[in-house]
């Protein structure tokens, strides 16, 4: 009996794995500028997140893509918190559609930079209230700096920490290195731009533009 519940709950575990992954892996922000008559891969940044498409196509639809990447990380982070009792399973399918949306399969490996979709995954992770914390700190910084990638950046820094006051978990801990480790290698060419002072600042767009990929 014993050895029956074990299969099935590392059955259940690889099967919510296997579905974090491939619902990180769609790739929002590109399948709305397709929608939308563009690539956004060909223009702005090339990146297929949010923050590109709200330049490129303006707000509206640059939120939504920042929604819809949050609930591929809020989802399966849900399940995972109401059917799994050990913080490493945890742990193992959070990270799924993180991965899932930095390495599309469907795209060649080659997806968001996965902000938004930790968001998600920490929405259900995170103590309430530093969770609050953690946004209005993210949106303060944002504020000041008002330059989306540094936000990003300093914020990610922080994760190992936040996960570690928020549960006291050595597993919650090591996804906050790995989780910072993910966004800081997905935000390697910001970083260029950033030593450079080339880095463009958060400014969104009120209309689709069609401008070739050399401002960002």
């Amino acid at each position: 009996m014993a050895l029956e519940v074990d299969i099935r709950g590392m059955l259940n575990l690889i099967l919510l794995i296997i579905f974090g992954y491939l619902l990180g892996s769609i790739p929002s922000g590109l399948l709305i500028s397709k929608a939308k008559g563009i690539d956004i891969r060909k223009i702005g940044s090339g990146n297929i997140g949010g923050t590109n498409v709200l330049r490129v196509l303006g707000s509206k639809w640059g939120a939504l893509t920042a929604i819809l990447d949050v609930l591929k990380g809020a989802v399966p982070a849900y399940l995972a918190i109401n059917f799994l009792s050990l913080d490493w399973k945890i742990v193992l399918v959070a990270i799924s559609p993180i991965l899932g949306h930095i390495f599309p399969v469907w795209l060649k490996f080659k997806g968001g930079k996965g902000v938004a979709t930790t968001i998600g995954v920490l929405f259900f992770l995170l103590e309430w209230k530093i969770l609050l914390i953690f946004l209005f700190i993210w949106l303060l910084v944002l504020a000041i700096s008002q330059i989306m990638s540094f936000t990003n950046l300093l914020v990610a820094s922080f994760f190992p920490l936040i996960l570690w006051f928020s549960s006291f978990s050595l597993a919650y801990f090591i996804l906050g290195i790995i989780l910072f480790g993910l966004i800081w290698w997905a935000h390697r060419e910001n970083l260029e731009r950033l030593k450079a002072g080339t880095e463009p600042k958060f400014k969104p767009s009120m209309t689709t533009s069609t401008a070739p990929p050399s401002l960002y």
